[in-house]
């Protein structure tokens, strides 16, 4: 009887099927104290930068926030160069400041930064952690800060994200807004390289918010403003939008879009709805073509597919 190691007996295991692909790499491992979990675990943090990468190059402008993306990646990967050859490395400090109106994309990059930072291991986890006001602040002493403290666990290895973050600083003196404030702060200090914190809003309520609490401007090095979006660029943002849903805009639905987004931008100066708008226009025409298909009897692919002119309309 042949003697095989455990090597084969490992290898043959797996190939029978006795065993996992997972269960034959920690076994492996065991054996010879060989890492190949973090072999694996380096593999898989690529394909999480890579992934973020083209999602973020795929997006319709925000040139400037990409190029800022960009030098922060260069800024880590050197950093992290210096320390593997014992030279001296700055301390990353990755907490922002997003500011810019609604719908141009704040959300989307910050779901891009948690896993392009899990891909360069900054993050652990790598998670996007969703939270507004009514979150973080409670309705008695001490009830803040044990909210805050619970969004700071959920956020552990990933980043906490806060819309309209300078709602914390709108009540009075009896708001326990500043309490909320003040136990982030501390979070910070405390848990500084386990997670990211972004705070988000309005551009000029930001700023605001910012010269109030002078003690926070410091402490958010990263600041990136989103501008809105140019009506060409909507209307690329739409076209993705349909394709994505398996639609597409004849001629006159592209005509009678554009109309209807030069309208908005007279009327609202372009300080709302950007990509938000532009969803809600596609929805409610995705909904008309339903309509005005519904009874009709054999219905070609063509017309399942295509949005027309009248399933657009103005809103009033």
């Amino acid at each position: 009887m042949q003697i095989k190691s455990k090597d084969a007996v490992i290898l043959e295991n797996l190939e029978r099927g006795l065993i996992t692909p997972v269960q034959a790499t920690i076994e492996l491992y065991e054996l010879h104290n060989t890492p190949f979990g973090p072999a694996l675990k380096q593999n898989n943090e690529q394909d999480s930068l890579i992934k973020a990468k083209e999602e973020l190059n795929s997006l319709i402008g925000l040139d400037n926030v990409k190029k800022l993306i960009y030098e922060i990646e260069a800024y880590i990967a050197i950093q992290q160069k210096r320390t593997l050859v014992n030279l001296s490395a700055n301390n990353l400090t990755l907490h922002m400041i997003f500011k810019g109106n609604p719908g141009t994309g704040k959300t989307t990059i910050a779901r891009i930064l948690s896993n392009m930072f899990k891909g360069m291991g900054v993050l652990t986890k790598g998670h996007l952690v969703e939270v507004e006001r009514a979150d973080l602040v409670g309705e008695y002493i001490g009830h803040t800060a044990q909210k805050v403290r619970e969004q700071i666990k959920r956020a552990m290895g990933g980043i906490l994200f806060i819309d309209e973050a300078y709602s914390l600083a709108r009540g009075g003196e009896k708001d326990f807004g500043k309490e909320a404030i003040d136990t982030l702060v501390k979070s910070m200090e405390d848990y500084k390289d386990s997670f990211i914190l972004i705070l988000a809003g309005y551009r000029d309520e930001m700023e605001h918010f910012l010269r109030t609490n002078p003690g926070l401007r410091s402490r958010f090095p990263i600041h990136i403003e989103f501008k809105d979006y140019t009506k060409d660029q909507l209307m690329d943002i739409a076209q993705l939008m349909v394709e994505k849903k398996q639609y597409k805009l004849s001629q006159g639905a592209r005509r009678k879009l554009y109309t209807i987004l030069t309208k908005s931008f007279s009327t609202m100066e372009n300080t709302t709805g950007n990509a938000r708008l532009v969803r809600n226009i596609i929805e409610r025409a995705i909904r008309k073509q339903a309509v005005r298909l519904v009874n009709k009897k054999n219905i070609t692919r063509d017309e399942l597919i295509y949005l027309l002119e009248e399933d657009f309309r103005e809103e009033t």
